[in-house]
């Protein structure tokens, strides 16, 4: 597996923990260089309950290569050590209920998982991959075309009353394919039509309900490149042009006035150019690094969406997003003040 997939997988593993109501963060483990265990370290927390795992990303585990791998799984371990925490794309009832017999902790992409440490139980199985149990509203949430649609009404909601080929290119989707989109959004409330005028209905739980459904959805497959950066500390004097790149996630949130260093940057870009790569001396990070990180997104909206007030970041909503997929504590408080500041007069609470 390349680390590119493997990043992507410890990702999806890690938000679909969050779906079952955990608090996860994912770190690197210190001291573990040259050393055959994970260097990754996620930490599940529920309440004041919860453990820190060491992950070991599988691609794919079969009842055939379940014995071999569990063997190896159990090489011997310093005392205080983590316990490994097996990270894949799915698994089966069967497996599942033989990696519990084994006491082998696990958790997939697809929100089945067995967590048993320190006053924490957690036992899902049978979900299958496509499973969108874990869906906002329904399972609709999930396409793309919906997420970049309502992400684009999110930035900009005098788009609603657009039409069609001024919504589709703001949102980077075919006119073909909004007005599907746009009735199952008056379905669920989220878009109401008066006088033949279709008018945008912003919440708090709307916000929310984007944010969890891009994190699960689509955020996954924006990843292009993780690189470690030997300029990190002086992140904020790169030298960015705001039309082909901005900063995402913890960097962005500083940049927005919140108190927070950033411990992974965060840059959306089609690709880095070829001057950033040489002054900050950017080099291609493993799937368990996890210092001096940059992690490169894709866009995925479309070049007329209006940015006008965003300086070099992208906008607010998408910055809250990318917090709170994190489940890092210090970014939730981050995601908070952004709400707070940007976003609330906006999408209001109920």
């Amino acid at each position: 597996m390349n680390a590119q997939k493997a990043s992507t997988l410890l990702e999806k593993a890690a938000q679909a923990l969050r779906g079952h109501g955990l608090m996860v963060s994912v770190q690197k483990q210190e001291g573990s260089e040259g050393r055959w265990r994970s260097a990754t370290c996620l930490g599940v927390r529920k309440d004041r309950c919860g453990t820190d795992y060491a992950a070991e990303v599988r691609c794919k585990v079969t009842s055939d290569s379940l014995g071999a791998m569990v063997t190896q799984l159990r090489q011997p371990v310093d005392v205080g050590d983590p316990p490994l925490l097996l990270i894949t794309d799915h698994v089966t009832r069967p497996v599942a209920h033989r990696l519990r017999e084994q006491e082998q902790q696990f958790a997939d992409a697809a929100g089945n998982a067995y967590l048993e440490a320190r006053g924490l139980f957690v036992y899902v199985s049978g979900r299958k991959p496509d499973d969108r149990r874990n869906s906002v509203r329904t399972a609709k949430s999930f396409t793309a075309t919906r997420l970049k649609v309502l992400f684009a009404l999110i930035c900009d909601s005098e788009l609603v009353a657009a039409p069609y080929r001024v919504l589709a290119g703001a949102a980077d989707v075919s006119p073909r394919t909004l007005p599907e989109v746009l009735a199952d959004l008056q379905r669920d409330g989220t878009l109401t039509v008066v006088d033949r005028r279709r008018r945008f209905n912003a919440s708090k739980r709307l916000l929310d309900d984007w944010a969890q459904a891009y994190a699960l959805g689509l955020r996954g497959s924006t990843l292009s490149g993780r690189y470690r950066a030997a300029g990190f500390a002086s992140w904020a004097d790169w030298p960015l042009n705001p039309a082909l790149a901005r900063w995402g996630g913890e960097p962005a949130a500083t940049l927005l006035a919140c108190d927070l260093q950033p411990s992974v940057l965060t840059l959306y870009a089609d690709k880095l150019s070829a001057r950033l790569v040489a002054q900050q001396k950017l080099t291609a990070a493993g799937p368990v690094a996890y210092q001096n990180l940059l992690e490169v997104r894709k866009p995925f909206w479309g070049r007329s969406l209006s940015l006008i007030g965003q300086r070099d970041t992208v906008p607010p909503a998408l910055v809250y997003a990318d917090l709170l997929a994190t489940g890092n504590p210090r970014c939730l408080e981050a995601a908070r003040a952004i709400y707070d500041v940007r976003l609330a007069r906006l999408f209001p609470e109920s």
